[in-house]
């Protein structure tokens, strides 16, 4: 497809967590192929940062981690007001674009709903909540809601672990991945934002004859504690950490377990509580033969002592085809 001149774009990404900036990084540079792209982006948890002009930078409505595992519903609920949203909801003219392209971000998608203009869906979340994907043995209604109303579409494209449909693409994987050669140093990659350095420092230290590398968000300088490394969040040192471990243990998210397994790690996820979305993430990683514990507790550690033993790796196949996903998408609402 030819680059349209004049054509449009307003690309919208939510800004809580890192996955919807990390799969920006590739669909951004595709949707400047085919138009004119005005990027969007609301929340105020992430750590990356885009290397491309952002047109709005929005509060928007970001779920806030706690520090036991879960997420903090009192205070997501104090980070954001109905008069907050709404005015921003209205400063922003999609109707001015000739294509709304949505990554779970509640503002524009709202706008569109309230202006009568298409908005079209590609995100995790779709291909999560999916029929065809896998869903965890507990229901749970008011994550179901929210799943399904956050950020409500006109059209709906979505990626997840396995291509459940034809309108359920496998993971994006940065370009920075791809061209990584994996290796293993044998120590294990640790990212659980949801988790305070005490609580990984206790539950980590027990398995002593093994080397943990934690990148904490609770922490702005490196420190060590026995065989534990606590390490501040930056994306290129645990890119490196990664690509060089033994195996990964992380929430169960998308786009690191992704990237762990197309690096062929070992993988152990441990789903957020209230967070549901990890729950259908779990679910679904559990079918391509990933260990899942509910928690680090005294409970679990037998668990995580058979995955420390398992050398069993998932092989999996995720191709390159960000670019042809992109292009199906907008010669479809064009």
């Amino acid at each position: 497809m030819i680059k349209q001149t004049g054509m449009r774009i307003l690309y919208a990404i939510q800004g809580t967590g890192n996955g919807h900036l990390c799969r920006a990084m590739d669909v951004i540079p595709c949707l400047q192929k085919l138009g004119e792209v005005d990027v969007l982006i609301s929340g105020i948890q992430a750590d990356i940062v885009l290397p491309f002009p952002i047109k709005y930078k929005l509060h928007g409505l970001s779920f806030i981690f706690g520090k036991s595992g879960g997420v903090d519903i009192w205070k997501t609920f104090m980070s954001s007001t109905i008069r907050k949203f709404l005015q921003e909801m209205n400063s922003i003219p999609v109707e001015n674009y000739d294509l709304v392209i949505n990554d779970f971000e509640p503002i524009t998608a709202w706008a569109c709903q309230t202006k009568d203009v298409p908005c079209i869906g590609l995100s995790h979340q779709i291909g999560a909540m999916h029929p065809n994907s896998p869903k965890p043995e507990e229901g749970d209604m008011m994550g179901k809601f929210i799943m399904k109303n956050y950020a409500p579409v006109s059209s709906a494209y979505g990626f997840h672990f396995e291509e459940y449909h034809k309108t359920v693409f496998t993971p994006v994987i940065r370009e920075s991945i791809r061209h990584l050669t994996p290796t293993n140093a044998g120590h294990y990659t640790v990212y659980l934002p949801s988790y305070d350095d005490a609580h990984l420092l206790k539950h980590l230290s027990k398995f002593s004859d093994v080397r943990w590398d934690v990148f904490s968000k609770h922490n702005s300088k490196p420190l060590s504690y026995k065989n534990v490394n606590i390490n501040p969040i930056c994306s290129d040192s645990f890119v490196k950490s990664m690509a060089s471990s033994e195996g990964v243990l992380c929430g169960a998210g998308f786009e690191t377990p992704a990237e762990a397994l197309f690096l062929g790690k070992k993988l152990l996820v441990v789903p957020m509580k209230n967070q549901y979305e990890q729950h259908l993430n779990a679910a679904s990683l559990e079918h391509l033969g990933v260990p899942v514990i509910k928690n680090l507790k005294r409970k679990y550690e037998y668990d995580i002592e058979l995955w420390l033993n398992d050398q069993k790796r998932i092989q999996v196949n995720y191709p390159n085809n960000t670019m042809t996903i992109v292009e199906t998408i907008v010669n479809n609402h064009i």
